[in-house]
């Protein structure tokens, strides 16, 4: 059996790449409540991307290529661009279920966590079923189910703060918490592989890492230009929100003076 070196180093870059996306889209998801119509679909679509292709499929593929599997990696590119539709679509789907339940309620969260935790386990293992390595690959029944229960609380989770969690403060500290659990999950389907070196098990032809590399270097760029629009947005959306309290307020007070008077007649 090859012994796996995941890094320490590895670890908390992958850690810092779920923070990241995972507090973009929390980021966007507050832009999603305070928008309407295509605008609102446009800040959705934004956060099931940073969540599901940077906050997880980035940190899965981060944590990927610092580790060491006793003998040289490739990945076939369908599959490994397959496992990152999956993450995206998944939370997509996730966060329509949320947006059309009731925040009061918990089911909601509860639905959508399951159907997302399930795509989230089901990129991480199609993710490691495009790995193309000259070994025998098993898995730990008992961790990869730990896995998926771990990917279900942390998607309820996720989903639970896409709809609550208001504000830069607020933000920062359940994007570390999600960063954990998105991390946890990857790392505990990692300690559930088996990996005995067979030179007949597959023939490594390439190194497709780079392709991998450029990827989630994209991501990065993506990131920067989602930044960008949520800080030009802020004060839009911002000032929206006041015009809005302020129309309630003003029809409250016409609906008062009009109770006073009493009916025209």
């Amino acid at each position: 059996m090859s012994r796996m070196d995941m890094g320490s180093s590895t670890l908390v870059t992958a850690y810092l790449v779920a923070c990241v996306g995972s507090a973009l889209g929390l980021l966007s998801a507050e832009r999603a409540r305070n928008a309407t119509g295509a605008s609102r679909n446009w800040w959705l679509a934004v956060a099931a991307v940073s969540i599901g292709g940077l906050g997880i499929w980035g940190m899965h593929f981060t944590a990927m290529l610092g580790t060491w599997m006793g003998t040289k990696v490739a990945y076939d590119i369908p599959i490994t661009l397959l496992s990152m539709v999956v993450a995206i679509v998944v939370v997509g789907i996730g966060l329509l279920v949320v947006r059309r339940g009731d925040d009061r309620r918990f089911w909601p969260f509860l639905v959508g966590g399951v159907i997302t935790g399930l795509g989230v386990a089901g990129m991480h293992y199609t993710g490691m079923a495009g790995i193309v390595i000259n070994a025998d690959v098993t898995y730990h029944a008992g961790l990869v189910v730990l896995s998926i229960a771990i990917a279900v609380g942390a998607a309820t989770a996720a989903l639970w703060a896409t709809a609550n969690v208001r504000g830069w403060l607020a933000v920062a500290g359940a994007s570390l918490v999600m960063g954990v659990a998105v991390t946890g999950m990857h790392y505990t389907g990692m300690h559930a592989m088996h990996i005995v070196l067979n030179p007949a098990a597959g023939i490594v032809v390439d190194n497709s890492q780079d392709l991998i590399t450029t990827l989630i270097i994209g991501g990065a760029g993506v990131s920067v230009v989602i930044i960008f629009l949520l800080a030009l947005t802020s004060s839009g959306d911002e000032s929206g929100e006041d015009a809005e309290l302020l129309d309630r307020v003003m029809r409250r007070n016409e609906t008062r003076q009009v109770g006073r008077r009493g009916p025209l007649t």
